[in-house]
């Protein structure tokens, strides 16, 4: 997983913080939008957490912060719940712009509400997952109780979340008095999926119940069967990402996959940009790549990696084959390898520019009760690993355009 920070602009001009989670062995084709909970950022321990488990799934995933909040311009007094909305609809325009519309859009608490009323105006969204969501928005009143007297006579109030400290204006009640989650939610034609713990003490689970009974099909529910409502412990929100990401793939366009057919033993295939290589060897699949510095996206080995790997592999093989062979206690053989340009041993004109050669740097560990001589019979036989004879040997390299 690579993470990149970003940012973008909202309708009102103020430039908001987030960051970027990919995958690190390809290229995602469907992305997610994370939304955090109520006075939350995008650095708070769940919506990380999600977020890296979304990306080791494949799929792209922005987390931002909301308009006053952690990293992002504005001030949080004069924000409410339709300016949350707004910024997710500048996410998503920005995700649409810079890499893919998003398909999935996650929201955790008060962000769960804000999900699925966004999900409506953004045409990409195909599934939203909510965690630990209110079945109104107007739940976030119970945080401000101490404060709601001198908020209705229309006064600012300090209020204390999570041992921080916000200001709230009375604009922000009434705007939360705009929105029906529920009768909001009857037309909505997304696939829901609603995760709550039934030990939530912040927003109880019959939030849960109210949700799933207002949604049309297809729906569904899973259980956070001891999560706190913040998901503090790690393996509650690891097990969220990788739910997610199992349960969305479902209703989302996938990517259609061309089986490289070939006659031969090895087939590569790369289109009109970038450097990914599709390989398909036998019966096996996978991917090349270059390092992002010269022009790649750095989602797999190098060609000349590839070949590293070949020689270390087959010496391993090689060496553990003639122990067993000779009933030798060899336990375990690791090979490594260092590719690169040097000077022959017999140089005599080092100072050309072609004087350099292909050098493979082989270290060999093993592990076993060996004496000194099956050491060094096993040093004599690592050159006879068959890579290494095609790598050393006179070969040739025959080609024709089909």
């Amino acid at each position: 997983m690579r993470t990149s920070k970003v940012t973008f602009n909202n309708k009102n001009g103020n430039k908001l913080s987030g960051y970027m989670e990919v995958p690190t062995n390809q290229k995602p084709q469907n992305f997610v939008l994370f939304a955090h909970c109520f006075t939350c950022n995008k650095n708070f321990f769940a919506p990380k957490v999600i977020s890296r488990n979304l990306a080791s799934q494949g799929f792209g995933v922005l987390r931002f912060d909301f308009t006053g909040l952690g990293e992002s311009e504005g001030d949080f007094s004069d924000t409410n719940f339709s300016g949350n909305i707004e910024d997710l609809i500048a996410a998503a325009e920005f995700l649409e712009k810079e890499y893919n519309a998003p398909s999935v859009l996650v929201g955790h608490s008060l962000g769960g509400a804000a999900v699925l009323m966004a999900s409506e105006k953004i045409s990409s969204v195909k599934a939203v997952a909510t965690i630990a969501a209110p079945s109104t928005v107007t739940h976030v009143k119970g945080l401000l109780a101490e404060q709601m007297e001198n908020l209705q006579k229309d006064a600012d109030a300090m209020v204390n979340i999570g041992g921080r400290s916000f200001k709230i204006k009375k604009q922000f009640l009434e705007d939360l008095h705009q929105h029906d989650l529920q009768q909001k939610l009857e037309n909505l034609d997304k696939a829901v999926l609603i995760m709550h713990s039934p030990q939530d003490a912040i927003v109880e689970i019959k939030n849960a119940e109210e949700l799933y009974s207002v949604l049309s099909h297809p729906k569904s529910f899973v259980s956070l069967d001891g999560a706190d409502h913040l998901l503090n412990d790690q393996k509650y929100p690891a097990y969220a990402g990788k739910l997610i990401a199992s349960w969305a793939e479902r209703y989302i366009p996938a990517e259609e996959e061309v089986d490289l057919e070939t006659d031969h033993q090895t087939v590569a295939n790369l289109g009109n940009e970038g450097l990914t290589t599709e390989i398909k060897t036998g019966i096996h699949n996978f991917i090349a790549d270059e390092p992002v510095k010269i022009g790649g996206n750095n989602y797999g080995p190098t060609p000349y990696e590839l070949i590293s790997a070949g020689l270390a592999a087959c010496t391993s093989m090689t060496l553990q084959m003639y122990a067993r062979r000779k009933k030798w206690p060899l336990q375990n053989v690791e090979t490594h390898i260092d590719y690169a340009k040097q000077h022959a041993f017999d140089c005599h004109n080092c100072e050309e520019e072609d004087s350099k050669i292909d050098t493979f740097l082989r270290e060999i560990v093993i592990s076993g009760n060996l004496n000194k001589e099956q050491k060094e019979r096993l040093l004599e036989i690592a050159d006879k690993c068959p890579v290494h004879k095609s790598l050393t040997g006179k070969i040739q390299v025959k080609t024709k355009i089909l």
